[in-house]
């Protein structure tokens, strides 16, 4: 039982601490591979695992922009809307062309500097990003969820198996939390009402719910099927998520956790 004399853990260095994990996780896929691994294709098309890490890479730096110079992110972002469908690619571009050993360097460097200044970061203030401002801890946790799922992709290039861990907890609720988002990117009405959402924890023990357990729009199933889903790593026909009415199951189809175009998403497994 908690002593009730302790702290409260700050949730904003829970999700910094899981960030953290995170990248460390990943690193320990990629830190150890032959130069020649980092030019093998993953399942986005023309993006090698050298192209996920420098787009992570690229991410971090900007996301530390983003905490640490608001005007020099601002100019930032106006290039990035000037170009909204090269500005990206052209980040993983550049640095999936540097030597992986320079590439590696720095994305363990810029993770470092992320995770100081997520750290420092003043926990009400809210900072500059690419769609609406964020506070830190939701900065750390969209962070995450991009780590996790460019991750994914890494592991399938490099026909690895990840153990899931209730990290998966901070990409399930950005999951859940985008459904508005996820109609209006595609010029759909957002439904009425909230969603119930049930998912059993990596582990079997847990339920992680959202949403008023009386909604008719009901969504269930493993916590890492769902964050597949959402990140679209994976078909919705190889998945155990499974839906309750006609709003929920047409969300199934457009789920997406990250902002931006959905993309063309992964084929059915034997497609």
């Amino acid at each position: 039982m908690p002593d009730p004399s302790s702290p409260v853990p700050d949730p904003s260095s829970l999700v910094i601490a899981d960030l953290r994990a995170e990248g460390e996780e990943l690193d320990q896929l990629v830190g150890a591979l032959e130069a020649g691994d980092w030019a093998r294709p993953t399942p986005a098309p023309g993006w090698t695992v050298a192209h996920q890490i420098a787009h992570l890479e690229w991410t971090d730096r900007a996301a530390l922009l983003a905490l640490t110079d608001a005007e020099g992110f601002a100019r930032q972002a106006a290039e990035a809307l000037g170009r909204p469908d090269t500005f990206v690619d052209e980040g993983a571009e550049a640095g999936a062309a540097l030597p992986p050993a320079e590439l590696l360097a720095r994305w363990r460097a810029g993770r470092a500097e992320l995770d100081a200044a997520l750290t420092k970061a003043p926990a009400g203030e809210r900072f500059p990003w690419y769609g609406p401002p964020m506070k830190a801890v939701s900065m750390a946790s969209a962070r995450l969820m991009e780590t996790w799922a460019h991750g994914q992709d890494v592991a399938d290039a490099l026909g690895a198996v990840r153990v899931p861990t209730a990290r998966l907890r901070h990409v399930a609720r950005i999951g859940v939390r985008a459904r508005d988002y996820a109609h209006a990117v595609r010029g759909l009405p957002a439904p009425e009402g909230e969603f119930r959402v049930e998912l059993t924890s990596p582990d079997g023990t847990e339920l992680w719910a959202y949403g008023p357990p009386e909604a008719e729009q009901r969504v269930t199933g493993p916590a890492l099927d769902f964050c597949l889903l959402v990140t679209r790593r994976a078909h919705r026909a190889d998945l155990a998520v499974t839906a309750s009415g006609a709003e929920a199951d047409r969300w199934l189809d457009i789920a997406q956790a990250f902002a931006g175009p959905a993309g063309e998403g992964r084929e059915r497994r034997g497609a």
